[in-house]
Parts: C-alpha cells; sequence; structure tokens
C-alpha cells in the first residue's frame, strides 16, 4: 500500500502514520478541489460553495438532534436540500443569487449554533470550525478514493456542459442543454467533496481550498487546458508543502494550506502585471 510505501522515505515526518494517511489524502483530493474550483470561479459561485460549508453546521446539529453516531449522512442531506432550495428560490423568484445565498446562509449558520448550542455542548464540535487533517485514518481514505472517482469522473464528462451554462445560460439552453439538471448535479458535486472534506478542513476554510487555486491559475493561463492543469498544480503543490510546513511548524495543517496556496496567487498575481508590463 502507498501508505506504507511512504514509511521508507528518508524523511522524520514519514515515520508517523497519520503524516503519511495525510499526504495521501492530500494527493487524492487537492486535483479534485482544483478541478471544481476552476468552474465555481468560472460560473461565479464562490459564495454558494462557503454557504454550503457553512450550512454543515445545521447538518451537524440535526445529526445530533436525530442521535446519529455519525453526523455525516445528516450533514450531507442538509447540504443537499440547501443546495437544492437555493437553486429553486433563484429559479422562482429572479431575485439575484447574491441575495438568497446570503439569506439561506444567514438561516443556516443560526440555525446551526442554536441546534448544537443546546445545553452549552458548542465546544464539543468546534472541531469542525478549523479541521484536523492529521485525523485522517485509512478507511477515510478509501470513501475519498471513491469520492475523487464518482465526482471528479463525473466532473470531466460534463465539464464542458456545465462551463457553458455559467459562461452563458441562453446559448446553452440554445444548443439544447438542461440548464436545471446540470447545475442540480453540479450543486451535488459542491456539496460531496466540501461535506466529505469538511472534518479534516474546517469550515472556516474549506472555500479557500477551492477558491485559491483556480484564482491563481487564472492569473497566467491562456486557454482553459491550462487553467485546470494550473490549478491543479498549485493546488497539489499548495498541499504537500502547506501539510509539511504545518509538520515542522506545529501549526494547523488546512490554515498553513491555504496560506500557502495564497502565496501563490500573489506569485501569479506578479506574473501577471509583468506581462502586462512587458506588452
Amino acid at each position: 500500500m502507498i501508505i506504507d510505501l511512504l514509511a521508507h522515505l528518508p524523511f522524520e515526518w514519514a515515520r508517523y502514520e497519520f503524516m503519511r494517511n495525510a499526504l495521501v489524502a492530500v494527493i487524492l483530493v487537492s486535483p479534485l478541489f482544483a478541478l471544481m474550483g476552476t468552474l465555481v470561479v468560472n460560473n461565479r459561485m464562490a459564495f454558494f460553495s462557503d454557504a454550503i460549508g457553512h450550512a454543515s453546521l445545521t447538518g451537524i446539529g440535526l445529526g445530533v438532534l436525530l442521535g446519529l453516531a455519525d453526523p455525516l449522512l445528516a450533514l450531507v442531506g442538509f447540504a443537499l436540500l440547501l443546495g437544492l432550495g437555493i437553486l429553486t428560490m433563484q429559479r422562482l423568484t429572479r431575485a439575484s443569487m447574491d441575495t438568497i445565498i446570503s439569506l439561506s446562509m444567514s438561516f443556516s449558520i443560526a440555525l446551526g449554533v442554536v441546534l448544537l448550542s443546546r445545553g452549552g455542548n458548542f465546544n464539543r464540535y468546534s472541531h469542525y470550525l478549523i479541521g484536523d487533517l492529521l485525523s485522517i485514518t485509512p478507511r477515510d481514505i478509501g470513501w475519498l478514493c471513491l469520492t475523487v472517482v464518482l465526482v471528479g469522473g463525473g466532473i470531466l464528462f460534463y465539464y464542458n456542459r456545465i462551463l457553458l451554462i455559467g459562461l452563458n445560460d441562453s446559448l446553452a439552453r440554445s444548443r439544447g442543454l438542461n440548464a436545471w439538471w446540470t447545475q442540480v448535479l453540479f450543486v451535488a458535486s459542491i456539496v460531496m467533496v466540501v461535506t466529505m472534506n469538511l472534518s479534516w478542513v474546517g469550515i472556516l476554510i474549506i472555500n479557500s481550498l477551492l477558491i485559491l487555486p483556480a484564482v491563481a491559475a487564472h492569473n497566467i493561463a491562456r486557454n482553459t487546458r491550462q487553467y485546470v492543469l494550473l490549478a491543479m498544480a498549485v493546488s497539489l503543490a499548495s498541499g504537500v508543502v502547506g501539510l509539511l510546513i504545518s509538520y515542522y511548524a506545529g501549526t494547523a495543517s488546512g490554515a498553513t494550506i491555504v496560506l500557502v496556496a495564497m502565496g501563490f496567487f500573489l506569485l501569479t498575481l506578479a506574473a501577471k502585471a509583468l506581462r502586462r508590463g512587458g506588452q
């Protein structure tokens, strides 16, 4: 198994199983985060993915209220309902997407805090806010593999459709594409990726891991193929470098990865400015 092979690397961190597990998880999910991030940015849904992350508080609260040992099922279920609710409200009311998302997020956060704070037990669930990548287990990695194959495969297959609908909904409809069901599938994909990684990455920063690599790649990419490949490269490099820095610095791994990704964004921003200056 790859995790066992990593133990033979000549590095101090490789001696610890939790670091090897975390590294494999980062290598698995980083490309998927980047792939989805490019679509989230192009479809102007950055605020939407953030809302799904924050709505997880309510999902966790419902899981606790129902007496579930693992609140993941309730978490995924509520996030799906919220995502579909946002799409439905936007279609029925024709209100701006950011207004509907803001209202939905405010409601879900408030409800989540109320449910989790019953009896003064909110601190028991505060780890969901910052996450703990080093707590990931081989069983969790198995679930991640399944998520990467199913969600990643679906996104690759429908990538052009999702991209076209986000860029020009009317043009997509004129070509016979069903915008509603494509959006539903994309929302379900966002929900799966966000919720599956929530306990390891954290509610407060998971959206940054979706957005930063894509925005960094957008600064220097010349076409869609470069955009996707560069986003994946930035995401993977940020994940691996951030994880190793967090080990030696003794810092939170998820937050450190985000800071590294921000560093890549600033570098690409500078490269973009230099390119414009040279023209």
